[in-house]
């Protein structure tokens, strides 16, 4: 089996659960082509079963539309067609790193790069 990632928007996720049953299923969007669809192409996609908790927690925070990075296996579907299960998404959008951000007035200027003439040669 192949396996990939790719950056898609959210649409949505579903959990279905009864008797010994437990599946999660991912919506997502892509670009869509101009001549089959028009503004989103929808995709629905299974996830791995032990992925189930971790995905379904993952997009319990998503916004509708959000990219997000959706790590699957390619597994051969029917008439050799890949079928796409998922074993991990996150956000796409930059993690904050803990810290909080800069005052407005007290951010660095980046250094110039190369060599500058000295102003009192000049």
């Amino acid at each position: 089996m192949a396996r990939t990632t790719m950056e898609l928007a959210f649409i949505s996720a579903e959990r279905v659960k009864f008797d010994n049953v437990d599946l999660v299923k991912l919506y997502l969007g892509d670009e869509p082509d101009g001549e089959k669809d028009l503004g989103v192409s929808l995709l629905s996609m299974q996830v791995a079963e032990g992925s189930l908790d971790e995905v379904w927690a993952a997009c319990k925070g998503l916004d509708v539309l959000e990219t997000v990075r959706v790590t699957v296996e390619i597994d051969r579907g029917s008439k050799n067609a890949g079928k796409f299960i998922v074993l991990h998404v996150e956000s796409a959008k930059p993690a904050q790193a803990g810290k909080p951000a800069a005052p407005q007035g007290t951010q660095q200027q980046p250094k110039p790069t190369g060599t500058q003439p000295d102003a009192a040669k000049a």
